[in-house]
């Protein structure tokens, strides 16, 4: 009897298409159990987003308000409002990067137990809420707020008189400059992030890692054994 012709070979093709099928309505079901989730934490992420975006507004906006008018020397209130720019431009480079890393090398790295390895694959994994807070959130803050601070700085160079120009013609000068030092350093930084997208999350998860309590707790357990082992070598 050939293969063919046999009917053991054709009864257990026809579990093999039925256990496939099975897996195919199982795994329709859990997809739409994920999108219910990924709704509801949609839903809730806009709030979020609204309440971030109100206190870091607040707190950037009394830190560029409070030290530049409370500053008399025109280069440092100049070195904060690039400070300012400076912050936006990092935060754009670390949402770009998430979204363009790869998850593979992170779950390689958090079995070997790696610090930050973690809190890479957390990024990861919800890089549509890191990027939309790091670009959107922080980013437009920065700009508006480096905006507002440039209009006092505007008011301070006209008050001491330092520049012989019309206020009018130097609030362009200086409003420009400090729309080209922005767009200017985000398209540095998008190409920085994208070609090394791995690099910025990792570095940027292991930041997060030294405020995690369980990474800390680990590392002393880690440093301890170490520590004990070398002792016992001596």
């Amino acid at each position: 009897m050939s293969k063919d012709d046999g009917g053991p070979y054709k009864s257990s093709n026809g579990k093999g298409k039925a256990k496939k099928d099975t897996k195919i309505k199982i795994k329709g079901k859990n997809n739409g159990k994920n999108g219910k989730n990924g709704k509801k934490r949609n839903n809730g992420w806009p709030v979020k987003v609204f309440i971030l975006t109100f206190v870091i507004a607040c707190a950037f906006s009394f830190f560029s308000e409070v030290t530049i008018r409370r500053i008399d020397d025109l280069i440092l209130a100049v070195f904060i409002l690039l400070f300012i720019v400076s912050i936006g431009v990092v935060f754009d480079i670390i949402g770009i990067a998430v979204a363009s890393a790869s998850e593979v090398p992170f779950v390689s790295m958090a079995s070997k137990k790696v610090r930050g390895a973690k809190e890479a694959i957390r990024l990861i994994r919800n890089a549509d809420q890191v990027s939309s807070f790091c670009n959107d959130v922080v980013g437009d803050i920065c700009g508006i707020i480096s905006g507002a601070a440039g209009s006092v700085l505007i008011m301070k160079i006209a008050w001491t008189n330092s520049v012989s120009l019309e206020e009018s013609l130097l609030s362009i000068i200086i409003s420009s400059l400090i729309a080209a030092i922005t767009v200017a350093g985000k398209a540095l930084g998008k190409s920085f992030a994208i070609t090394n997208s791995n690099k910025v999350v990792y570095y940027t998860a292991y930041f997060l890692s030294l405020f995690n309590r369980d990474e800390r707790l680990s590392g002393k357990k880690s440093s301890q054994s170490n520590a004990f082992m070398k002792a016992r070598e001596n």
